[in-house]
């Protein structure tokens, strides 16, 4: 499937499906052969709207694939000590293979203390420093969803990437610092770029796959990329769309989509890209760490 222009779509939408589809069937396995049910829980705290339709969206992907979902809605006054008591009865619940705490929290809870009180086999997000670790060692660990995701789009668009330049805008450790370990274990040649970074399109010019993930709508224009580049856009971001009517939004990535695809060689549209994949990913590592909780080997290809 290709846009108008000369870039083909990387489409998150049929990806997604395949990778679902995948889960699903696995998941089908897992009950008839072990007795076996994943069970993904996530905690929201407070009501922000965009991490309220997240977790809606993640709640019934998760019943669709055959797995037990519990969500827990705590209110935005909640203390941090009360959070990490559901966090560390969360680890406890053999139900319970795969976790998340839904961010941004609220300004006096903090982030961090929450992730690290996350069991790191639990832990669905891969945001622990223990899988961090892990992952940057080269060792099974439990890898962030929008990475994974944002690799099987990369593979998917450019096959083998051995040799290939791949350039990281951002040095997120939910995207840029986990996508750029990835992107090392294919055998990539890695560049981490950020807001420090001097000449930054210069540097984005030198990718084959060029990854953009730093929350800046439509940063990147047509002469940050190299003809044929593959460019996945990470970025979600809600800006003004006065051609809808007075207060109206729409959503668009950190890739400016119409001028960069007169360019590029593949790219993943905002909305309908790398969004779905991270779903679909931390469906997959739900049902991972059920099997290494369970002692219950996996497909290879899975």
């Amino acid at each position: 499937m290709t846009t108008s222009s000369k870039a083909s779509l990387i489409d998150g939408k049929i990806l997604s499906g395949e990778l679902r589809a995948r889960v699903a069937s696995e998941v089908a396995r897992l009950k008839a052969e072990h007795g076996l049910t994943p069970g993904l829980a996530v905690i929201l705290v407070g009501n922000d709207p965009a991490s309220e339709v997240y977790v809606r969206n993640k709640g019934l992907a998760t019943v669709e694939a055959g797995m037990n979902s519990f969500e827990y809605r705590l209110p935005a006054e909640t203390s941090e000590a009360e959070l990490l008591a559901k966090v560390r009865k969360l680890n406890a619940d053999p139900a319970v293979h795969g976790f998340l705490v839904q961010f941004p929290v609220p300004d006096h809870i903090s982030q961090q203390n929450v992730i690290d009180a996350i069991d790191p086999a639990k832990d669905a997000d891969g945001l622990h420093p223990l899988n961090a670790g892990r992952l940057a060692s080269g060792l099974p660990a439990m890898v962030p969803a929008t990475p994974e995701g944002c690799l099987i789009m990369a593979k998917k668009a450019g096959g083998n990437l051995a040799g290939k330049h791949a350039v990281v805008i951002g040095r997120s450790n939910l995207v840029g610092k986990p996508i750029a370990q990835l992107l090392l274990r294919e055998n990539c040649t890695v560049t981490i770029a950020h807001s420090r970074s001097k000449d930054l399109p210069a540097i984005a010019r030198e990718a084959d796959i060029l990854v953009a993930a730093v929350g800046r709508p439509n940063m990147v224009k047509r002469d940050w990329v190299k003809p044929g580049a593959i460019v996945i856009d990470v970025g979600i971001n809600r800006v003004p769309a006065p051609e809808k009517g007075e207060g109206k939004t729409k959503l668009v990535g950190d890739v400016d989509f119409a001028d960069v695809s007169e360019v590029a060689g593949a790219i993943t549209p905002v909305p309908g890209g790398v969004g779905l994949m991270t779903v679909a990913c931390l469906l997959r590592n739900t049902v991972i760490a059920a099997c290494r909780a369970e002692g219950v080997a996996l497909p290879e290809d899975f």
